[in-house]
């Protein structure tokens, strides 16, 4: 090969590479693994019977258009503003925070989605102190709640809404520093969790890249519960977070959504594509004579990224607690 035929081929590969490397999650995973993770039945519970379908868009934190959701505080041209907390554990206060849009103004108008405008997930970095609460947004756009810190360290805050005219969910985040005595913790892989009294399972197996189904059971003292409550539009919303990064995977029920008045029980029935192997995180909330709790739990994936066939994960939870609209924990 002469000299130029060199310099083309040694440029091709430049090319190559720097395609690789901005593709990221992108080249891991099967077309259709990415339009399954990024098309989903709502947002961060992703229930279906709730309200409406997110439309695939490209994430902002990908110039190759990766369908990593939840690692960004700007999509679509919407941006989520500097977050005002306490900034240590055990302060009462407020958290509150804004939404601009592409003119950088405030903005006011939201669609509800799963009975709610505005979801709001909070969790620290090691997948622990994990709430799901519901800010309120006065006349200028602000959002807020009453909120203290139990434990210190640094949590990742996911605004999850739909504003007026847009194409579905729009899921933002930005992290928060809570001073305090830090007491790490590193969740074991487990597929159940003991609840204020209730034991949930979780059944079923994530591969990285393919569709996965998974069933959460619930019992109480060796009983199936019979009684699950509608919460949000659902029998149960779950979760799931990516240990590492903490990118958000959506995830959507099986089934037709609950009636009016109905129960349901012991098991909740789940979809979802977990985008790489690794481990993730997943939290699971349903209620029960008016009170709703969370069951966590930690799953480690199995197979490869590039087989888009049946799924089979590995799964694992922790324990769960309490899920809130304030300030306390679990």
């Amino acid at each position: 090969m002469n000299a130029a035929g060199r310099l083309g081929a040694y440029a091709a590969g430049l090319a190559v590479i720097f395609t690789g490397a901005f593709a990221g999650a992108a080249a891991l995973v099967p077309e259709q693994a990415v339009a399954a993770w990024t098309h989903s039945e709502g947002s961060m519970d992703g229930h279906a019977g709730a309200g409406h379908a997110e439309q695939p868009t490209p994430d902002a934190s990908s110039t190759a258009g990766s369908p990593v959701q939840g690692v960004t505080s700007e999509r679509g041209g919407y941006l989520l503003g500097d977050i005002t907390a306490p900034t240590a554990v055990g302060a009462d206060g407020e958290l509150a925070f804004t939404i601009t849009g592409k003119d950088a103004s405030p903005v006011t108008g939201f669609e509800a989605s799963h009975e709610k405008r505005a979801h709001l997930i909070v969790v620290r970095s090691d997948g622990t102190h994990y709430r799901h609460v519901h800010p309120v947004m006065d006349d200028a756009g602000r959002w807020s709640l009453p909120w203290r810190w139990e434990a210190a360290g640094t949590y990742r805050i996911y605004a999850d809404v739909v504003p007026t005219g847009s194409d579905g969910n729009v899921t933002l985040t930005r992290t928060v520093d809570v001073a305090g005595s830090l007491e790490p913790a590193a969740p074991e892989v487990s597929a159940t969790a003991e609840v204020q009294g209730f034991q949930v399972s979780l059944q079923g197996d994530l591969q990285a890249g393919s569709p996965s189904d998974l069933t959460v059971s619930v019992n109480r003292s060796g009983q199936p519960v019979t009684n699950l409550q509608p919460y949000l539009g659902a029998y149960g919303h779950l979760v799931a977070l990516r240990a590492g990064d903490m990118a958000y995977l959506h995830t959507h029920p099986e089934g037709a959504g609950p009636g009016q008045g109905g129960v349901s029980g012991p098991e909740v029935k789940f979809a979802t594509t977990p985008p790489t192997p690794g481990r993730y995180y997943l939290y699971f909330d349903f209620q029960v004579d008016g009170k709703v709790h969370t069951a966590q739990f930690t799953v480690d994936t199995t197979g490869s990224p590039r087989a888009a066939t049946a799924p089979t994960p590995d799964q694992a939870p922790t324990d769960a607690g309490t899920a809130d609209d304030g300030h306390g924990g679990h």
